[in-house]
């Protein structure tokens, strides 16, 4: 029971509704154009659920082999290899085990969705993965790892807005049916963007001396601003993709949530250090239920 413990506590649950949230907005407006092939939803939400844990599981090992997953420096919660809970070659182990799901949910994705694996929309679909699969292990591993340059921001927001969007929507169309398909993206690139600018904020001090991130570069409070045009950029964005497509109230059914990124910036601009962690799981909930109420609400619509 222990070690089954330390293998769910590495997949950082708390994290996965990030995962869920771009690819569950980019299939509910397919399915509001199109008939979506069940086995595409299947494999697109397990493949994106198994990059986020490969994603997770990679940081924690990067940070460990570098020294900067120090418990005693932490202001989030305490994980698996810094507390001993695993040893490195089981952790690696397991790295390897996600890599393995990865690349077999995005194949069957892609045989759902295209039937060969031989076509350009094939093609095009595994580099995106190939890439999805490197930037996940390349956040914190690797020689030159992006996430101490201060360059996890543009990754985030390439990948799981962009990416997650349009991709989840061309793998279930087989084509991007409009440009301003590109605002409910830019919207998720920015919500979780702003997922790593609060943990990033949380972190500056034990980052200070080992990483680049924004807010150590800008300040704290140049980072809270920042955070606050993320949030705010974001609803703008999918407030304008609602007012150019037909009107119906059900379009705004993501309104609902407004409330709670409320919550969530009264916090960031109240709280500092480790009192902001509870920031964090809020915003990952509050961007999949913008995600989940945003589809839904045109998938309604057509009812």
């Amino acid at each position: 029971m222990g070690k089954f413990k330390s293998y769910v506590t590495a997949m950082r649950l708390r994290t996965l509704p990030q995962s869920l949230a771009g690819v569950t907005l980019g299939l509910m407006l397919a399915a509001s154009d199109y008939r979506v092939n069940a086995g595409v939803i299947v494999f697109t939400v397990l493949t994106a659920v198994f990059l986020q844990i490969l994603s997770n599981t990679a940081n924690e090992l990067g940070d460990f082999l570098k020294g900067t997953d120090r418990i005693e420096d932490r202001q989030g919660p305490a994980y698996t290899l810094a507390t001993g809970m695993m040893t490195e070659k089981e952790y690696k182990a397991m790295i390897a085990v996600y890599i393995i799901l990865s690349v077999g949910c995005g194949l069957a994705l892609i045989w759902f969705s295209f039937g060969t694996f031989f076509a350009l929309g094939p093609l095009i679909t595994m580099l995106l993965g190939a890439a999805a699969i490197s930037g996940a292990v390349k956040y914190t591993l690797g020689r030159n790892p992006y996430g101490y340059r201060g360059l996890g921001d543009f990754y985030v927001f390439i990948f799981f807005g962009l990416v997650s969007v349009l991709g989840s929507y061309f793998v279930a169309t087989h084509e991007i049916r409009t440009w301003i398909l590109i605002l409910p993206a830019i919207s998720m690139g920015c919500f979780s963007t702003a997922v790593l600018n609060v943990n990033n904020i949380r972190d500056m001090e034990s980052d200070r001396a080992t990483r680049r991130t924004i807010p150590v570069r800008i300040g704290e409070r140049k980072a809270k601003i920042y955070h606050t045009a993320l949030i705010v950029a974001g609803w703008l964005c999918m407030t304008g993709y609602s007012q150019m497509r037909i009107f119906d109230w059900w379009h705004y059914l993501y309104v609902l949530t407004l409330p709670l990124f409320v919550w969530h910036l009264v916090g960031v601009w109240k709280y500092s250090g480790k009192a902001l962690d509870p920031m964090l799981p809020l915003l990952v909930i509050s961007t999949f239920l913008f995600g989940l109420f945003g589809g839904f609400g045109y998938i309604e619509f057509l009812l």
